[in-house]
């Protein structure tokens, strides 16, 4: 049987570990159909999104759907094919944020067993982000606790807003506590824009990777930085896809504007922080490449290698050279 073991060449003399790596169980899929069918989706870029994925019968959106729920032989081939080592797993976007509080928690139990489950079946292949259910923060921080003490998996992903709520309120501050306190990450991830921002992208044809996934996540990421959450919790570690979701860029132009932004004392929200933002982006933040380029300013603590497979298909994007030690088995 072949054990999916890489024949590493003699010059590479490290691990192609990629971090923002996509499943989707059986049990989620046919819970979004649900969701979708019968009209109870409130969310408008998920309900456009997931009916496209779901309905649409083209080869390309068929393979998806298929490679998404498979964490066996066809998803370990395809990673020797493209040259990974590890995947860091997480759960396809939105992932069960989409659903009610209750059901969200009750999901995340399950979805986090099971992933636990697979990983242990190829342990030098796999490891896991937690899911977690930020509409029920108490419960979302107990969850990751378990899921980091008890289950071996090694942070938890955040597909950013959660039914139009972001993790700037204050009642999200337990996540942000256990995080720091195991000293695991939060992936913040992209999702579909948030009700009050995705009409006019929704309108084009933008509210999705092409550009409305990273203007939601990196605002997101703004949002928490803007807010002090690394003042709060200085040890905290967020990553972010895409190359920083542009803020990196970008950042240049940040610091300068939100200095200004402060001193003006134009709006009340907008509080004079510890340190610049240039600071929090290279102590505090972790970017991933995901299928992105991988040149940038170096505006963040460590760079880590990422393909968003199965969506583009994890051959079409080569990892970086540079992981982090945490990603390690």
């Amino acid at each position: 049987m072949n054990d999916h073991r890489l024949d590493m060449p003699p010059a590479r003399a490290y691990r192609r570990i990629a971090t923002e790596e996509a499943y989707a169980p059986p049990e989620l899929i046919q819970a979004y159909r649900r969701l979708i069918d019968g009209g109870h989706s409130d969310d408008p870029g998920f309900t456009s999104s997931w009916r496209y994925f779901l309905n649409n019968p083209s080869p390309r959106t068929q393979s998806i759907i298929a490679k998404l729920q498979d964490l066996g032989e066809g998803r370990l081939r395809d990673m020797d094919a493209a040259g990974i080592d590890m995947q860091l797993l997480s759960l396809a976007s939105p992932g069960i944020q989409v659903f009610d509080a209750p059901t969200a928690s009750s999901l995340a139990i399950t979805f986090n067993d099971a992933l636990a489950e697979h990983i242990a079946r190829h342990p030098d292949r796999y490891a896991g982000l937690a899911a977690i259910a930020p509409h029920d923060p108490e419960r979302a921080a107990r969850e990751l606790e378990r899921a980091v003490r008890t289950l071996g998996l090694k942070g938890a992903i955040v597909n950013s807003h959660t039914h139009d709520s972001y993790l700037d309120d204050p009642r999200c501050w337990p996540i942000f506590e256990a995080a720091q306190a195991l000293d695991v990450p939060i992936y913040l991830h992209p999702t579909s824009p948030s009700r009050g921002l995705i009409a006019p992208l929704l309108a084009r044809g933008l509210d999705g990777a092409i550009f409305g996934f990273g203007v939601e996540t990196g605002m997101h990421l703004l949002r928490l930085i803007t807010i002090g959450i690394f003042d709060r919790y200085p040890d905290l570690q967020i990553m972010v896809g895409h190359m920083g979701e542009a803020l990196p860029y970008w950042l240049y132009r940040l610091n300068f504007m939100h200095g200004a932004g402060v001193r003006s004392q134009r709006y009340a929200c907008l509080k004079p922080l510890r340190h610049d933002l240039f600071h929090y982006m290279r102590n505090n933040v972790l970017v991933t490449t995901s299928t992105s380029s991988s040149r940038s300013q170096g505006a963040a603590a460590a760079m880590t290698a990422a393909t968003s497979s199965p969506f583009p298909p994890a051959s079409w994007t080569r990892p970086t050279r540079r992981c982090r030690r945490r990603w390690r088995p």
